[in-house]
């Protein structure tokens, strides 16, 4: 009997021990930081790793220090020019002091909402819907140092801020609907006029540009048929000016020629008579309607006369008769 109790007793010991060691095992992951409290007392911040604790006199508090995600909800808030808007926020944060953020603060999450609501009515508040629909980076950055700075005793760092949506009342979104739609009405007229205008000028370069060319390929057209004309010209008098030379030539040859025939011939006064006349006979056969007779034409006749009463002296004698035949006239001196 007092066998089984002793065993009993010490079954529950062992069984007891057990579970008192199993509960002073704690394991740290790495991404948390473990706060350790020994008999309601902060003792110190363990790292990751397995931890040894005495169950019931310490504790072990086990701090999340990755970065972490509070979504603000929505509000409304009235702006500058006294329009009501619709919200809402997500605030990112890191806690850097695991001790601050469990001892400083009893809800983190509650607070940093509450701070960051209040202080996005403040922000948004001094700004016209305007201003407030187009300035979000500045809000941004703005809420974000103010609430750093609030946390910073909490032991947490605000990594960032991001607004997630500024609604304002349907009749607002209405007229800012219709504006825009003028607004882009408006840009659509304008493009069009600029680019009419743009094309009109265009079109007027163009065709001043061609009538630029035409007037240049008509003036080189002229030119170039100048100089073809001049050049023709000069070319045809070059040609005459070579054909009156070489008959020139010809004729000046041909005149030695019969100079020299005629005192190789050694002529008498008759013969150069009969050629005279028969040359007059040429000039008076020609298209000429004037004449001119020469001053030695009596001299001339006379030595015609002479020549005819010559042939009719030999006329009336007979053959194998030698009479001597007159000489003719000396042709007058000129």
């Amino acid at each position: 009997m007092v066998t089984t109790v002793i065993a009993g007793v010490v079954a529950i010991f062992v069984v007891f021990f057990f579970f008192y060691v199993a509960a002073g095992v704690r394991v740290v992951r790495p991404y948390q930081r473990g706060l350790v409290e020994q008999l309601g007392k902060y003792k110190e911040t363990v790292d990751p790793g397995l931890r040894i604790i005495y169950p019931i006199v310490q504790k072990l508090q086990l701090v999340d220090m990755r970065e972490q995600v509070v979504d603000v909800p929505p509000q409304e808030v009235i702006t500058k020019d006294n329009v009501v808007v619709s919200v809402d926020a997500v605030v990112y944060y890191e806690p850097t002091d695991p001790t601050r953020l469990v001892y400083n603060v009893a809800n983190f999450i509650l607070a940093v909402t509450k701070l960051a609501q209040t202080n996005l009515r403040n922000l948004i508040g001094d700004m016209d819907l305007d201003q407030a629909l187009t300035s979000r980076e500045k809000i941004n950055a703005e809420l974000r140092q103010i609430l750093d700075d609030a946390t910073d005793k909490w032991g947490v760092r605000v990594v960032r801020v991001e607004i997630q949506r500024i609604d304002p009342p349907p009749d607002v979104m209405g007229a800012m609907h219709e504006q825009m739609k003028a607004e882009r009405t408006r840009r659509a007229v304008v493009t069009e006029a600029d680019g009419a205008r743009a094309a009109a000028i265009a079109r007027a370069e163009g065709e001043k540009q061609a009538a630029i060319l035409t007037a240049e390929g008509v003036k080189q057209s002229q030119i170039l048929e100048a100089e073809g004309q001049a050049q023709a010209i000069r070319a045809v008098a070059d040609a005459e000016q070579y054909r009156q030379q070489v008959v020139a030539d010809g004729e000046a040859a041909a005149i030695r020629s019969v100079y020299a025939a005629i005192h190789d011939g050694d002529p008498t006064p008759d013969l150069i008579a009969i050629r005279y006349l028969q040359s007059l006979e040429r000039v008076a056969d020609g298209r000429a309607t004037k004449i001119i007779l020469p001053a030695e034409l009596s001299g001339i006749a006379g030595s015609i006369a002479s020549i005819g009463e010559l042939f009719d002296g030999h006329a009336g004698s007979s053959p194998g008769q030698n009479e001597p035949v007159p000489a003719p006239p000396s042709p007058p001196a000129t």
